[in-house]
């Protein structure tokens, strides 16, 4: 990757919605070099898809935590069946595996405390493989949706 890529990510980053002769604009290119260096980024893999980023809180999600579970046991199948079935749930926005204990973090979302205790009871706390799980309440988001660094 080069400078031209770099930029074409970070432009992307900030709208991903420009159409490619925006795009050719803002990364100084004319528009077939700057489509053709667009689509091997997404051929490689580098840019994995598109999305709108949405006001949770306007959508009646007013409830988030994080929620660390560490699981009875790490095998590979208890951690194939755990990552299978978290993922399932849509409530789950983000799990991310982690070293030591806590084995896992997940950023939940609900409408409100009363549809998370019965996400918890019903769902979360039946998850395959699960020991514990310990729950930290989100007071404020204060870094959200940041783009990459321009560079590693």
């Amino acid at each position: 990757m080069d400078a031209i890529d770099w930029k074409i990510l970070a432009e992307l980053q900030q709208d991903g919605r420009l159409s490619i002769t925006e795009l050719a604009e803002r990364v100084n290119l004319s528009t077939s070099p700057a489509h053709r260096r667009l689509r091997t980024l997404e051929a490689d893999g580098v840019i994995s898809g598109y999305h709108a980023d949405v006001d949770l809180q306007l959508l009646g999600f007013g409830f988030e935590t994080l929620l660390f579970a560490t699981m009875r046991v790490t095998d590979k199948a208890t951690i194939e069946a755990f990552e299978v079935a978290v993922a399932e749930v849509p409530a789950v926005l983000q799990a991310q595996r982690l070293f030591g204990d806590p084995d896992y973090l997940l950023r939940v979302v609900c409408r409100d405390l009363t549809a998370f205790q019965e996400l918890y009871d019903e769902t979360l706390s039946n998850l395959p493989g699960v020991l514990r799980l310990e729950t930290t309440l989100v007071m404020k988001n204060v870094v959200s949706g940041r783009s990459m660094p321009l560079r590693p």
